[in-house]
């Protein structure tokens, strides 16, 4: 049983799909670190996908730091790397400016930006999901 929740979304490449599923299965604790994450053949099986894809998928995801290779074990989850605080805000920077622009253009103000957003974070809470 695969981990990964993926809904296919047209215009969007699959590769970019299948590494966002997958961190969210970190981050919302459906994969935690030392878990085994599946093998390129069982992900392209599973997910329906060109093998190609899926390694390629594997590889970003380790080079990300999101996964790790154990020898005698397999490819499993890797234990979280928290950057720095500066290091942080330049990685997100770009998609919130992106996120600013796209609610902006859609007419929405910064209360119902901030008030979607703070429904998504509570969605990727492990212990909210298990409160309700």
């Amino acid at each position: 049983m695969i981990a990964i929740r993926l809904t296919f979304q047209p215009g969007i490449p699959i590769f970019e799909q299948v590494v966002f599923a997958a961190r969210k299965a970190v981050v919302t604790g459906h994969l935690k670190p030392g878990d085994p994450f599946p093998s390129v053949r069982a992900l392209s099986t599973s997910l329906k996908i060109n093998p190609n894809t899926a390694h390629k998928v594997v590889t970003h995801l380790i080079n990300e730091g999101l996964l790790e290779v154990r020898l005698g074990i397999g490819t499993v989850v890797a234990e979280p790397r928290i950057p720095p605080r500066n290091e942080r805000r330049v990685i997100v920077d770009a998609q919130l400016e992106q996120l600013a622009v796209d609610a902006r253009k859609l007419g929405f103000t910064l209360e119902e930006l901030q008030e979607a957003l703070a429904a998504h974070w509570q969605q990727l809470d492990p212990v909210a999901r298990e409160d309700s």
